[in-house]
Formats: C-alpha cells, structure tokens, sequence
C-alpha cells in the first residue's frame, strides 16, 4: 500500500471531481422524486377511480425492478426509441424513477397511517378536502415521514454509485479511475478515502434527519403543554357572580 503515491494533489482533485458529481446527480434526484413522489402517494391514497389503480401499478412494478436495469433502460434503451440523453441526464432520470416510486410508498403510508377521523372533523368544519389534506392531514404526515425519507435519501447518495456502469464520472467512477492505471499499490488506500467521503455524507444527512426530528417531536410536546395550559387557565377562572 502506498498511502502517500495515492494521496497526492491531482487525485485528490480528481476524486472531488466525482464527488460534485455524485452531489449534483443526488441532489436534484432528490429534489424531483420528492416532488413526483409526494404527488403520486397523494393521489394514490385519494383513491381516485382508475387513476389510483393506475397509479398503484406503475408505483408497484417500478419498485419491483432493479435499479441498475432502470439505469440501463435510460442510458441503452431509450435511444432505440428516438430519446438520447447524456450520462448525466440519464443518471438522474433513472434515480428518479426509481426514487420517486420509493417516496411515493412512504407518502400513502404516512398518510394511512392519520386517522380518518381527523378528515371527517376537517370537512365537518367546512374545510374542502383539499384544505383538509394541505392544513390537517399533510402536516402530520410529514412528520412521520422523515425518518423512512431521510433514509431514502441516503440510499439514494449511495445508489448513485451504480450509475458507474453507464460510465458517469461520479466518486467511485473516478476513485476507479485513479488505480486503473496499474498501480494496484494504491487501491487501498484510494477505496478507503472514497469509503470515507461516503460515510461522513451519509452520517451528516443521518445527524440532521435525527435533530429535525427532535425538534419536530419537541414543537408536538410543546404545543401539547401549551394546550394543557390553556384548559388548565379555564378551568381555573372564578365564576362570576350572578346578579
């Protein structure tokens, strides 16, 4: 092993290359699954005639297919049929394909798991379900989402390392890249650095995910507390004298 030979400035350099890579494709991947997915688990769970059902089969066989044949349909076949996207381009729709079906999944199960209850007492009080849905029923979801999210998200940082076998110059591509030239005296050294960079991100988003989710759990107690307070102040107030 040679920690020294492979540690140098133009691999280091050539590694944080493919670590912005590996950033750009995850983030925006993460951006637009969450926005696709949290529409398609809401009008799955809406139960929209034939929509949802169409919805749940989509969702459904997606989730079911490996990712690594999602990514090769998106860079291999879809120039059969006329659509040509560049490796990023590629990379990023297959992520998102298959990262949105995975939200779509967690989004209806949060929003199982509201009573139903709350949404009778929503549209008793005048509330359209769509209002029921946005004020009521979505911002408690959420909260119970996050964990099973984040975790999502993490695995998608990392699945982004599958899209090497369509050549995208990500962190393990280019940590590849370094060692492929023969000296085979720094592949240890070069995959531990790269094991690394990826647990220090992955831990870092599992850090947050634990700390908003305190706080969230916090803000719940503490309105908890205020409404105990507020009842207790009720309940406490001197009768007033009839005349």
């Amino acid at each position: 092993m040679d920690f020294i030979g492979a540690y140098t400035p133009g691999n280091l350099s050539y590694l944080l290359k493919g670590l912005l890579v590996t950033l750009e494709v995850a983030v925006i991947s993460i951006v637009l699954s969450f926005i696709i997915g949290s529409l398609l688990g809401v009008l799955r769970y809406a139960k929209i005639p034939l929509l949802s059902k169409v919805i749940a089969v989509l969702v459904e066989t997606i989730r079911n297919l490996p990712l690594l044949l999602i990514l090769f349909f998106t860079f291999f076949a879809l120039p059969e049929v006329g659509i040509k996207l560049e490796i990023v381009t590629a990379a990023i729709a297959g992520l998102t394909l298959f990262e949105s079906a995975m939200i779509a999944e967690i989004v209806r199960g949060g929003l199982v798991s509201i009573g139903k209850g709350q949404i009778e007492a929503g549209r008793s009080s005048g509330l359209s379900y769509t209002q029921t849905m946005w004020h009521i029923i979505l911002p408690q979801a959420l909260k119970r989402m996050i964990p099973p999210l984040v975790s999502q998200f993490i695995s998608l940082l990392k699945d982004t390392s599958l899209a090497v076998v369509i050549t995208l110059p990500e962190l393990l591509h280019n940590a590849r890249g370094i060692y492929n030239g023969g000296n085979y005296k720094i592949v240890f050294p070069i995959l531990l650095l790269t094991a690394i960079i990826y647990f220090l991100i992955n831990y870092s988003l599992s850090l947050l995910a634990r700390a908003l989710e305190k706080r969230l759990d916090t803000d719940r107690k503490q309105g908890t507390g205020l409404r105990k307070i507020r009842q207790n102040q009720k309940q406490s107030r001197p009768i007033p004298e009839s005349f």
